[in-house]
């Protein structure tokens, strides 16, 4: 008998189409070499630092614009939401994360935020609407994989880890969640991610997409 009562979701590159063909899609439009980002914002020291300090909320998003524009070589003005104007949403995960609650599962968004103004990622979602419990890693001021802050939903949403599937596409945020007792998806495509969830929740997600 399936025991499983919660879904905690990251929500870029889960509830939203890729991040990483997004930010190719901006080198190509800003005239930038491939790997741009990759290489200058979130492989380089200083990169990752600024980012993390922008997820804590330690940085507002347009601190964050001014000085990865100037490792960039590129305009700040509204970096970020220029980085990810191609981002849109992903229709069937988000119909999942609906059929998990309308099957009487808690479902959460546990989500390594990048400020909110000028550009806000999360605009259109009405997640606090949608989701049971909505954890941004800056309002809280922990970024995953930060153990703390995978308490922190599992508070939110009154249950335990081992109660609860953590799905993300980030690789290196799982093994802290399947330490506290989550079993955890790799989203790396929507139909393989949704076959998983089924298998491990026992209910159907994918009914009318």
């Amino acid at each position: 008998m399936n025991q499983r009562k919660g879904l905690v979701l990251d929500f870029g590159g889960v509830l939203t189409t890729s991040l990483a063909t997004a930010a190719l899609a901006f080198e190509q439009r800003e005239g930038l070499p491939e790997g741009t980002l990759l290489t200058g914002l979130y492989l380089h020291p200083e990169g990752i630092r600024l980012t993390q300090e922008l997820e804590r909320g330690e940085l507002t998003q347009t601190e964050w614009n001014t000085a990865a524009g100037r490792r960039l070589g590129i305009s700040p003005d509204n970096l970020m939401g220029r980085i990810f104007a191609d981002l849109r949403p992903e229709p069937s995960m988000i119909a999942a994360g609906a059929a998990a609650r309308r099957a009487g599962l808690k479902v959460g968004i546990l989500s390594n935020s990048v400020g909110l103004h000028p550009w806000n990622l999360y605009d259109g979602y009405d997640v606090h609407r949608h989701f049971d419990a909505v954890v941004l890693s800056e309002k809280v001021g922990i970024r995953k994989p930060d153990p703390e802050i995978f308490r922190l939903v599992l508070r939110k949403l009154d249950l335990s880890a081992q109660e609860c599937v953590f799905v993300d596409d980030t690789a290196h945020h799982l093994p802290a969640a399947e330490e506290l007792g989550f079993a955890v998806i790799h989203a790396e495509e929507p139909t393989k991610t949704i076959a998983a969830l089924e298998a491990l929740l026992g209910v159907p997600l994918s009914v009318g997409v």
